[in-house]
C-alpha cells in the first residue's frame, strides 16, 4: 500500500523524533545508515518533507534535519500524503484504474475495510506514538 518511499520517509522522521529532547540533528548520510536506505533516496524524500512542513532543515557547520515538538505530535498521515499523496487511501487494492462500489473488482468489498482501517490508524497515531516503543528498545527501525 505504501511506497518504499514513503516507509523510508516515516522511518527517518521517527529518527529525527529520537534526537529531539537532544536537540541533535542529523546529517542525510547518519539517517540513510541508520534506517538502512540510499543516501540519494533519503536526500530526496528529506527535500520533500521539509517543503510539505513535516520536518525542518538548518543550513551550515551546525546544520542538519530535525523536528519540532509541534512536528512530534503530527499525525502518520502528513507524512504518507507528503510522499504519497492522498489517492493512496482511494486506490484499488488490484491496481485497477475503474473500480468503485458500482463496479468492484473482485477483492473491493474486503480491500476497502482494510484500506479504511489503515487510514484511521495513520490518522489516529502520531509520532510521539511511534517514537516511544522505539526509545523503549521495544521497536525497531531497521530490519
Amino acid at each position: 500500500m505504501l511506497s518504499l518511499t514513503c516507509k523510508t520517509a516515516i522511518k527517518a522522521v521517527i529518527y529525527l523524533a529520537t534526537k529531539m529532547e537532544s536537540g541533535e540533528k542529523a546529517g542525510i548520510r547518519e539517517i540513510a545508515t541508520f534506517i538502512n536506505a540510499s543516501e540519494h533516496t533519503v536526500g530526496k524524500m528529506l527535500q520533500t518533507l521539509v517543503k510539505e512542513d513535516v520536518i525542518n532543515s538548518m543550513k551550515g557547520p551546525n546544520g542538519g534535519f530535525f523536528i519540532t515538538a509541534k512536528q512530534k505530535n503530527q499525525s502518520l498521515l502528513k507524512i504518507i500524503h507528503a510522499i504519497d499523496g492522498t489517492e493512496i487511501f482511494q486506490e484499488c487494492g488490484l491496481g485497477l484504474s475503474k473500480c468503485s462500489a458500482t463496479h468492484p473488482c473482485p477483492i473491493h468489498n474486503d480491500y476497502k475495510v482494510v484500506r479504511d482501517g489503515f487510514k484511521h490508524m495513520c490518522l489516529q497515531k502520531k509520532v510521539s506514538d511511534l517514537l516511544e516503543p522505539v526509545n523503549d528498545g521495544l521497536a525497531y527501525l531497521m530490519g
